[in-house]
């Protein structure tokens, strides 16, 4: 024995006393697999082998977590929750009940499933930041930036407000200097948003864009005040010199990301052949980029996840790259990880910490609860300001006070790892309990509030009256078939003018969904083709490209998509693209075709129901052409001029219509006949519509519309619906395109009678009567509705 103690004396003498007490804090593994399930059970140690013990943990906590997610998810509540109340479950306190549960979940074991998780965690943020298109936040309007402001600063304020006065007599000196908890509340995280909106299934919709981007905002707010905080407290602590040098090594990092990372992720877009997946060693070489980013970012004083959140900004979302990252991880990340580190996370709070006679847990509830409704009320004022519908003004802004796994890793940082573990441990199970009953009160409430079959619904007008004249017109063409293209590019060619006023066009070509699992969108501008004869769009992306060539205007441009997706869907894919790019107007070809004889030569009901669904949801306008054969081969013809009609009868639709044909008219090669039928016996009374009526015909009129275009107007009495069937019916043989209104359910003495005879709804009564197997005319028609609001 003696020999035995005298080793480490000596050794002691050649290794440095800070390496002895490091070394003695290692804890060796034991032993990790167990011998079998009979010795298992009977050797005494059932739970000292890590493998079974990990296996035993994960199914323990999916087992609650889905029974709890299986309840609940009926009311929106997204599978967070469920993780909360299952680690608050199997808290230290409540296990002491079941002896099982205490050894399965002793302290020990736990900080396994703590590590993985975190690792799980650092991976979440990296997808959501993936996911997020920086277009599209570009993109973002007045109200997205005022809302996101005013989410961030309201509760900062009113926190720093009350720490200031009831912080100074109610806290400890050391806990009143740090205002963490301040920055915390105020918080709206955007990969929590994005979460919970991906979960309740709106966000492609303008209320979760908006959202989505107010919460972009706020986290940009929160990273900026963050990171000068930190650098006030690394200058005050170690020095200005150490401070510098952060705000140096950052923009480092910034640089590094936007002109060197960013970059090289379009270059690997472009690599990839079109259809074909990414390279797995690009894959690989991101990820090893992205933990040493966490890293890089930890060194410097900041949070771990702040490097992988700028790294996955710059990553192009969608297809192939963003998409190919997210199918990788995303399933993992979700299902695996995140659920044991929430778990995890939640059993370390103690609810019998809790002491309400404390005046510090008095503060903190009373922190807690004035900065959530300091951020409701931020939230509201903007959106209620730019006269968005109290029930969706409400409900953005209880998504943006939704707290999640992002509060959840802040709160755990701050109060349980920082030398706070008398006073942080009873604040944090507050907190915990707090965010349980957040989590589940604030999706059932946004559910109620907001309907998912109104996820496209405006609030802003997106049409073409609406759209300046020298602004950019942005066009979305739905093509079905190569039979689609003659015509669009017809009517296209007809609105291209010059830089003065610019035309976006967006071309989508809709595939069925035949020999695939999952449905397929690709972005044809970004990739590089590969095997152009094997290409879904060969004929469909040829044509336009050549358009965009022989046109050269400098206000052109044209970007071509292709969705390979179930004819159920295909109206959500369309509407999605349309409220992603900001376009005003939606062109959709009509079901039936004609032949070169004029008659008729088949019939699609998919694509008619697919029509109908996009004029119930449509985030812009929405025009249906109707291609009767001569639209088409007119292009293919050396006629230099090019004739229109438009019969106006009053109302939005037809005000819509009248302002896309006096943009037709300002082409040279455009010819334009406006045919006003007036009813005989009008009403005293003046209605606004009528108003706008006289305002979009008063240059019409006076044939003002512009670019020295020379427009025809003529006005027409008419007492019934057949009198007008009469006079378009004369009309109806002697123009290329016919643009008229859908003027649907609108009833007036103009088409009284003629309703019970309409055959095809979607085109209203004159659309109806222009496309109606009686009239033999290859005239072809474009009916146009008008953007249907919440407001309207």
């Amino acid at each position: 024995m003696a020999g035995s103690e005298a080793t480490p004396a000596k050794i002691s003498n050649f290794i440095p006393s800070d390496i002895i007490t490091v070394t003695e804090c290692v804890h060796l593994p034991g032993r990790i697999h167990s011998a079998g399930l009979w010795n298992y059970f009977h050797s005494g140690k059932s739970f000292s082998f890590s493998l079974p013990l990990f296996e035993i943990q994960m199914i323990v906590i999916f087992i609650i977590t889905q029974a709890f997610h299986y309840i609940l998810k009926r009311h929106g509540m997204p599978p967070f929750t469920s993780q909360l109340i299952a680690g608050f479950i199997l808290s230290s306190r409540i296990l002491g009940h079941f002896k099982v549960l205490k050894v399965i979940f002793s302290s020990k074991s736990q900080e396994l499933i703590y590590v993985l998780g975190f690792f799980g965690h650092v991976l979440f943020v990296f997808v959501s930041s993936v996911k997020t298109d920086m277009g599209t936040m570009k993109r973002m309007g007045r109200k997205a930036m005022c809302t996101g402001i005013a989410c961030y600063v309201s509760p900062l304020l009113v926190g720093n407000l009350l720490q200031f006065t009831l912080g100074r007599s109610w806290l400890s000196e050391e806990m009143n200097k740090r205002s963490f908890l301040t920055v915390a509340h105020s918080l709206t995280s955007f990969p929590v948003v994005a979460y919970l909106l991906e979960h309740l299934r709106i966000l492609n919709s303008e209320l979760g864009q908006l959202a989505l981007s107010a919460s972009f905002v706020s986290e940009l707010c929160g990273k900026m005040i963050m990171l000068l905080s930190e650098m006030v407290r690394i200058s005050y602590e170690v020095g200005v010199t150490r401070a510098v040098m952060t705000v140096v090594s950052i923009l480092v990092f910034f640089l590094f990301v936007a002109y060197i990372f960013r970059p090289a992720m379009f270059w690997v877009v472009r690599k990839t052949p079109e259809g074909k997946p990414v390279k797995g060693m690009y894959i690989h070489i991101i990820m090893a980029i992205m933990f040493v980013s966490g890293l890089y970012a930890n060194y410097n004083g900041l949070p771990f996840f702040f490097g992988p959140f700028a790294l996955g900004l710059a990553v192009p979302a969608g297809p192939p790259l963003g998409s190919t990252i997210v199918s990788k991880l995303n399933c993992f990340t979700e299902e695996v990880f995140q659920p044991l580190y929430v778990t995890a996370a939640a059993m370390k709070a103690d609810i019998h910490s809790i002491t309400f006679s404390d005046r510090s847990m008095m503060f903190n509830i009373i922190l807690m609860y004035s900065t959530f409704v300091a951020k409701m009320v931020g939230s509201m004022v903007p959106t209620l300001y730019s006269k968005m519908p109290w029930n969706d003004a409400l409900a953005v802004a209880l998504i943006l006070s939704f707290k999640g796994v992002s509060h959840l890793t802040i709160y755990l940082c701050v109060l349980m790892f920082q030398g706070y573990e008398r006073e942080g441990k009873p604040v944090f199970s507050l907190f915990t309990i707090a965010m349980i009953v957040n989590a589940m009160i604030i999706p059932a409430l946004v559910k109620y509030l907001y309907d998912p079959s109104r996820k496209y619904a405006g609030y802003q007008k997106r049409d073409i009256m609406h759209c300046r004249s020298n602004a950019e017109l942005r066009v979305l063409v739905c093509i079905h078939g190569p039979d689609n293209v003659a015509a669009a590019i017809k009517l296209l060619e007809a609105a291209c003018l010059s830089r003065e006023s610019p035309l976006g066009i967006y071309v989508l070509h809709l595939v069925r969904l035949i020999g695939r699992s999952s449905p397929v969108f690709i972005y044809h501008n970004k990739q590089k083709t590969f095997g152009s004869s094997s290409t879904f769009s060969e004929n469909i992306i040829i044509p336009f490209e050549r358009f965009k060539q022989e046109k050269r205007v400098v206000g052109l441009s044209v970007n071509l998509f292709t969705a390979i997706t179930p004819p159920k869907s295909m109206h959500e894919d369309i509407c999605s693209l349309a409220l992603d790019r900001l376009t005003s107007l939606i062109v959709l070809p009509f079901h039936r075709k004609w032949s070169i004889d004029g008659s008729i030569e088949s019939e699609d009901n998919n694509i008619r129901t697919l029509n109908y669904n996009v004029l119930e949801i449509a985030p812009c306008s929405v025009g249906i052409l109707v291609d009767r054969g001569h639209l088409g081969r007119s292009m293919a013809s050396t006629q230099s001029s090019y004739s229109v009609a438009m019969f106006f009868l009053g109302g939005k639709d037809d005000q819509e219509a009248i302002i896309f044909a006096k943009r037709l008219a300002r082409n040279s090669n455009v010819n334009l006949t406006v045919l006003h039928l007036v009813a005989s016996e009008t009403e005293g009374d003046i209605h606004i519509d009528n108003l706008l009526d006289f305002e979009v015909l008063k240059d019409v009129k006076r044939n003002n519309v512009g670019n020295g275009s020379y427009v025809i107007y003529s006005e027409e009495k008419v007492e019934d619906g057949p009198q007008t069937a009469m006079i378009i019916r004369s009309m109806s043989y002697k123009f290329d395109l016919i643009i008229v209104g859908r003027r649907h359910n609108i009833n007036s003495p103009q088409t009284s009678g003629l309703a019970e005879w309409s055959e095809f709804p979607e085109l209203g009564i004159i659309g109806d009567l222009l496309a109606s197997s009686d009239i033999d005319s290859k005239t072809s028609i474009l009916v146009v509705q008008q953007q249907q609001t919440d407001n309207s």
